[in-house]
């Protein structure tokens, strides 16, 4: 009898057995699948303090795989690639300028949602953003933006935001992003690398099934300053952002970020904030702390990165020296940091020179001013022929009038991205750069294509502020000079009226803030 019952249990247990090994291996399957990631996002900076305005054909919208074509890590058969199954939507990148247009930014956003609920649903989002987009009649753009995707892919989506460090970081955006990481050079060399964190962050933590950070530190500091007072090729920001890799290291942290915030524009949300983000509570609170500490009690110390001086300051400066070129930064009209770019005051001054009347005269490229009747006058006459028309002001005349410009096209160039078409007229020893739409001159290129050869000129005069590398390498001397614009450098004559006082440097003896880490909810705890 006892026998017979042991076979029976033998049995049974080999039926057991079999029926275990014959179900499907669903383990093993959801292990290697990719996770699905999708792709978003919207960036400009938009000075509030300049009329013009941005449409949405400024932002070049990439749809589907062409956004791979932004990212080189994105390319067929890398690393990054290879990790997941990518759903990219929308990525519209603009140069910046103004506020952008709410006809604009609805149209984009609808384009994004449509795309995102069509294709979901989804492990990750990339979202790619700049920072400091302003939109009219909108407070916080950004943070519409991710709680209009949120609404659409979920709360339990991980969505990890790649941004430049003079974006700003309000209170919405930092919930609802799950991981969140910036540049953390200026200039910004290290775009690229800190899109490629950021994404390797997700990742990550998709991979290896942590999910959320446990912890999101986020600290307002009430500092705001220009990006050519805060460059981390000089101290004190050099040093300042050098804190962060040791912060980074430690166990329990992902990310840690500084960012500068954008002075350009009148919002609550332009200021400086510090964020750190991973699981250990007491690493994340005090990495936080630390870099906002750090930031403030150097506040003091920030200076322009180069020499700073009236135009007519710069010019005797110029004509002094013998170094060859001589760059001076228009800096009040700097599209690449959301000047309309037309302002004529800096480039009437030069034509009124004595200096350069004669062909003989110091050498001097000017860069650059839209102007579409002279473009189109100049595509009649053709190279060597002669124009007189009208160009720039068309957008910011508040400072100067449009200028008739007359002299000999030297140069005609079409097909530019930005530009669409640019010509060069010289008059006297001025060459100027004129174009169809405004476009920033960065590069070697840009003038050579031009024929023209900055390297042998006597003085460059671009629209920006701090010089791009290209043009840093290049410089035989330089100077950034204090020009009227939509991103004037004397922020106390730009009126605000909506940003949080007291404000470091407007309010200069303002007590010590409460630099205290703010834990902030997850983004599937929000209601």
């Amino acid at each position: 009898m006892i026998k017979t019952v042991k076979k029976s249990n033998l049995f049974l247990l080999f039926l057991i057995v079999l029926v275990l090994n014959c179900k499907p291996d669903t383990k093993g399957k959801d292990e290697n699948k990719l996770p699905r990631v999708a792709i978003a996002g919207l960036g400009i900076e938009s000075s509030t303090f300049s009329p013009a305005q941005t449409n949405e054909e400024a932002f070049h919208a990439r749809i589907g795989d062409s956004i791979f074509g932004r990212y080189p890590f994105f390319d067929e058969g890398t690393e990054i690639r290879k990790r997941a199954d990518w759903v990219p939507t929308l990525l519209g990148k603009a140069l910046p300028g103004g506020i952008v247009t709410r006809e604009a930014y609805e149209s984009m956003v609808d384009k994004t949602l449509k795309m995102l609920k069509e294709n979901g649903p989804y492990d990750g989002l990339f979202f790619d953003i700049h920072g400091a987009m302003s939109v009219v009649g909108l407070e916080d753009a950004e943070g519409d933006l991710i709680k209009r995707i949120r609404e659409v892919i979920g709360p339990k989506v991980l969505i990890s935001t790649s941004m430049d460090l003079h974006g700003n970081v309000s209170k919405t955006l930092a919930e609802h992003s799950d991981l969140i990481t910036c540049y953390r050079m200026a200039p910004h060399e290290d775009a690229l690398e800190s899109k490629a964190r950021a994404i390797t962050n997700l990742l990550d933590r998709l991979e290896n099934g942590k999910g959320k950070p446990k912890y999101k530190a986020w600290i307002p500091v009430p500092i705001l300053l220009p990006g050519e007072k805060t460059s981390t090729r000089i101290e004190p920001g050099k040093s300042l952002y050098a804190q962060i890799p040791s912060i980074e290291a430690q166990e329990g942290v992902i990310d840690a970020a500084i960012w500068i915030g954008y002075a350009w524009a009148d919002e609550a949300r332009n200021h400086a904030v510090v964020m750190v983000t991973g699981d250990d509570k007491a690493q994340v609170t005090s990495g936080a702390e630390q870099l906002a500490k750090a930031f403030w009690e150097v506040r003091n110390e920030f200076e322009f990165v180069a020499p700073v001086a009236t135009l007519e300051e710069s010019l005797k400066k110029a004509f002094k020296s013998e170094k060859k070129p001589f760059i001076i930064s228009d800096m009040g009209d700097n599209p690449t940091a959301g000047g309309a770019g037309d302002v004529t005051w800096t480039l009437r001054e030069l034509l009124s020179r004595p200096e350069f009347k004669s062909e003989k005269g110091p050498s001097l490229i000017y860069a650059s001013i839209p102007g579409p009747e002279l473009i189109e006058e100049a595509l009649k006459v053709g190279v060597g022929g002669k124009v007189s028309a009208m160009a720039g002001a068309i957008v910011d005349d508040r400072f100067a009038p449009p200028l008739k410009l007359t002299g000999t096209i030297t140069a005609i160039k079409e097909g530019d991205r930005d530009a669409e078409v640019e010509a060069v007229v010289q008059i006297g020893s001025i060459h100027v750069i004129v174009t169809k739409k405004r476009k920033p001159y960065h590069h070697t290129a840009d003038f050579t294509d031009l024929n023209l050869n900055p390297k042998e000129t006597d003085l460059v005069v671009v629209k920006i502020g701090y010089l791009v590398p290209e043009l840093y390498e290049m410089r035989g001397d330089w100077i950034m000079a204090l020009t009227p614009g939509g991103v004037d450098q004397d922020l106390e004559r730009l009126g605000y009226q909506h940003i949080k006082r007291p404000m470091f440097p407007l309010d200069k003896n303002m007590d010590t803030p409460d630099l205290s880490a703010q834990l902030l909810r997850a983004s599937d705890e929000l209601k």
